[in-house]
């Protein structure tokens, strides 16, 4: 396991409970990640899904999938836990898109839904402390101009701030998804959320409107 991003001493203690037979160290190690994992699909959910897919059902899914690859992962754990529900959730969710719209695999941070409450919490973020969202922006105008910026964004960046400011994933596990040092790692986010910033205020959007 790359030690850039291992695990936490709870979720040491629960593995090694579920790998002496406890029944319910597993559901206690899923219910430390769901919330994560539902943020995750949600941010991913093809728009197109929506009306008929609830991100709460590919959760669900992975949960299944998990517990069917538990005793696998235990004996050679080569992701951390939570890393390794990340990816059985995104397997799910891809199947998901090519049972509902079809087999293409385009870039899910592309199509990345972004809610409206996301998108303005982003703007908020890029800019001064204190500034306030301007009344002339209307939320709806807001969330939708942060999420075409975002698609603008080259693949990792929008996956950095995916990953930084909605799945709240450290820098450790962020550089190990990127397969890269968490200085790297950081650096790249903050690079990224300058970039962003930049797409908005070109876009016309000032630091008031923000």
């Amino acid at each position: 396991m790359d030690e850039r991003a291992s695990d936490s001493a709870e979720v040491l203690a629960l593995l090694s409970r579920a790998r002496a037979g406890e029944k319910y160290a597993f559901d206690r190690l899923f219910a430390l990640c769901e919330g994560q994992l539902r943020r995750f699909v949600d941010l991913r959910l093809d728009p197109k899904l929506r009306p008929r897919v609830d991100p709460s059902d590919i959760v669900q899914e992975a949960h299944l999938e998990a517990v069917r690859r538990l005793d696998g992962f235990l004996a050679n754990p080569t992701l951390p836990f939570k890393l390794w529900l990340r990816q059985i959730t995104l397997d799910r969710l891809l199947m998901m898109r090519r049972r509902h719209v079809g087999a293409a695999r385009r870039s899910l941070a592309r199509e990345a839904a972004l809610p409206d409450g996301s998108s303005c919490a982003l703007a908020r973020q890029l800019v001064a402390a204190g500034s306030t969202p301007s009344q002339l922006l209307g939320r709806e105008e807001l969330a939708r101009r942060v999420r075409e910026a975002v698609a603008q964004l080259a693949e990792t960046d929008r996956e950095i701030i995916l990953m930084r400011t909605f799945e709240s994933l450290s820098f450790e596990e962020i550089a190990h998804l990127l397969g890269v040092e968490a200085a790297t790692a950081r650096k790249r986010h903050g690079r990224a959320l300058l970039r962003l910033h930049k797409i908005l205020t070109d876009d016309g959007l000032t630091e008031s409107q923000l």
